[in-house]
């Protein structure tokens, strides 16, 4: 119990004094990026569906 007790310890001291935590401007950036690059990413996908979806109703289609 006692190892378990000191671990909990150590980590909370970890996270409160040596993390760098971002902050909300920061935070607000990432998450902006990583929304932008998700939608282009699935636009891609969309387009390269349609693309290959036409190719195929024209080959069983001759």
């Amino acid at each position: 119990m006692d190892k378990l007790s000191l671990y909990l310890k150590e980590s909370y001291a970890e996270l409160v004094e040596k993390v760098t935590w971002p902050t909300w401007q920061n935070l607000f950036d990432s998450a902006r990026v990583v929304i932008i690059t998700s939608i282009i990413i699935s636009l891609v996908i969309f387009i390269m569906d349609l693309i290959v979806n036409g190719v195929l109703k024209f080959i069983y289609n001759i």
